[in-house]
């Protein structure tokens, strides 16, 4: 019994351990893919939470900066000033000194006028004022002459008088009386030669006022550039036949045309809307398309009235152009600022939807649990890209600029924030 007992035993021994063997085996296989299937449930569980199904949406920022408002208004450069230089004289062209393109200093000689005739003119003028001298010189000798026979004359008759009034009747009546007579003629020869000196005077003052007509006329054979600039056209040529500025436009010619180039001006037509803001000094910003570069400017007079056809003001920006860069007839385009408002909470414009009245407007802001809300905002002044924000937003807060079509409140997005193009250079 005990060898048939001990022999079950062992064989009940020698199966057990690959029993439990396979057991084991099975239940660690079914724990390690259940443990297998949890891991990749959590992991799918943790990649939906943390990479969640969200639209990307385009962002801004709310900062606070300084913004202006202006208008853009275009005109063509014109010189400061501009004249056609005339002669004052009419005579012949001797010598031109200046061609188109010439840059010229203010009393640079421009031309010589030959006038023949003028020689003669001045010989008989300066003849005219020695024979007018002469006779003043003469009419001073008469006048001395007139003096000396009236005191002679006033003395006989003074010695007459006095001999008659002491010893009456020593000298006869009849020569008194001759005495006081040539007296008189005496003091009337003195007054009529100070007359002729007088005229004589006037003479003088007339013949030295016509040499000094002719010396000017002779001044006049030189012509010269009233102001600094630019010859822009040349008109007449060595030998030409010019008639005097004074004469009519028809038959007068110019000689050359001058330009004030150095300053230039701007006139524009600003916009009833815009007058009560033009004053003198304000600075505009002109800019020249052709040559891709911008001028500083100022406001330097306006009409202070309203075209009524037009229903504008002209207005005149003077443009430095101290090497002539710029030339007169090319075009700019003026930026005139309106309105500026420093350190103002903005936004892109193209994340508000403004309302009927452009004061107040809505947005969509991204919260930081990147959820969409819709915001009500107050609205101020606007730019070409940036509106200020008076109230419903605080700075830093994202606003959406993109498409907002299918985006809802309360939507989960995933913001980027985009740079917003700056408007072109002015």
């Amino acid at each position: 019994m005990s060898a048939r007992s001990g022999w079950n035993q062992r064989k009940r021994g020698g199966h057990r351990p690959p029993l439990q063997s396979i057991i084991a085996l099975l239940v660690a296989g079914l724990i390690s893919a259940f443990g297998t299937s949890c891991s990749k449930a959590q992991t799918a569980q943790a990649e939906d939470l943390s990479v969640p199904d969200a639209p990307t949406v385009a962002v801004a920022k709310a900062t606070v900066e300084d913004i202006s408002r202006g208008i853009v208004l275009t005109a063509e450069f014109k010189p400061f000033q501009e004249i056609d230089v005339m002669a004052k004289i009419a005579g012949y062209v001797k010598k031109i000194n200046v061609d188109v393109g010439d840059r010229v200093k203010e009393g640079q000689l421009l031309a010589l006028i030959e006038v023949p005739e003028m020689a003669d003119d001045q010989v008989r003028a300066e003849s005219m004022l020695s024979r007018s001298q002469a006779e003043l010189s003469r009419a001073g000798d008469e006048l001395q002459r007139a003096e000396s026979s009236h005191t002679i004359a006033h003395l006989s008759y003074t010695r007459l008088a006095e001999v008659g009034k002491q010893r009456p009747g020593l000298v006869a009546q009849q020569e008194i009386d001759d005495a006081k007579s040539k007296d008189l003629v005496a003091e009337a020869q003195v007054s009529a030669a100070k007359s002729s000196v007088s005229a004589a005077e006037h003479q003088v003052q007339v013949s030295s006022a016509d040499v000094q007509k002719i010396k000017t006329l002779f001044e006049y054979t030189r012509v010269t550039a009233p102001f600094s600039g630019v010859v822009t056209r040349r008109y007449a040529d060595t030998g030409a036949m010019i008639q005097a500025g004074i004469s009519s436009s028809t038959q007068a010619m110019p000689l050359v045309k001058l330009s004030e180039n150095t300053l230039l001006r701007l006139i524009f037509p600003v916009p009833e809307s815009a007058v009560p803001t033009v004053h003198v000094g304000q600075a505009v910003d002109v800019r020249v398309p052709t040559l891709h570069r911008s001028f500083p400017g100022r406001v330097a007079r306006f009409a202070e009235k309203v075209s009524s056809s037009t229903r504008t003001m002209d207005t005149e920006v003077d443009v430095p152009n101290p090497d002539l860069v710029l030339i007169p007839g090319m075009y700019a385009e003026a930026t005139l600022t309106l309105e500026r408002r420093n350190d103002v909470l903005t936004i892109p414009i193209l994340a508000v939807d403004i309302g009927s009245d452009e004061s107040s407007g809505q947005a969509l802001v991204v919260t930081p649990e990147n959820r969409i809300e819709s915001r009500k905002l107050q609205l101020g002044a606007q730019t070409e890209t940036k509106i200020e924000v008076k109230s419903g937003l605080r700075e830093g807060e994202l606003v959406v600029t993109g498409n907002r079509a299918n985006i809802k409140p309360g939507h989960l997005v995933r913001p980027k924030l985009a740079e917003i193009a700056a408007p072109p250079s002015s």
